[in-house]
């Protein structure tokens, strides 16, 4: 299967579960990958034979900054379920959340959360 990726997006947000992250927010890191077919498309030159992936930009924009989740998993979650709603061409889409200033003492790269849903599930 083909897929459309977009690739390290990063939005502001106030997503989590503490209070200062509420109020604070924090930057927040999404990749996406849209499983379908791209042969259509590339055949005949043709934008309706394929996804916008500036349209689903502006989908997780959305779900990123005018939003609030208490979990990211929230997050990916309504994100992955929008793209597969909006979107009849998309079979499947992977969802990768990451908080590079997640509130835990430690030094990390990032925590975060990676799913992916299927349209027939």
């Amino acid at each position: 299967m083909d897929k459309i990726i977009l690739d390290g997006m990063a939005f502001y947000g106030f997503h989590g579960l503490l209070d200062e992250e509420a109020v604070l927010g924090q930057k927040f890191f999404v990749d996406v990958e849209i499983y379908t077919d791209t042969k259509e498309a590339g055949k005949t030159d043709d934008m309706n034979k394929s996804i916008s992936y500036a349209d689903v930009y502006d989908l997780v924009k959305m779900h990123t900054e005018e939003k609030r989740y208490n979990l990211i998993e929230a997050l990916a979650e309504n994100i992955a379920s929008d793209i597969l709603e909006n979107f009849e061409r998309a079979n499947s889409v992977s969802v990768k959340i990451r908080k590079k200033e997640a509130p835990v003492r430690g030094i990390f790269n990032y925590m975060g959360v990676e799913i992916r849903r299927d349209r027939n599930e």
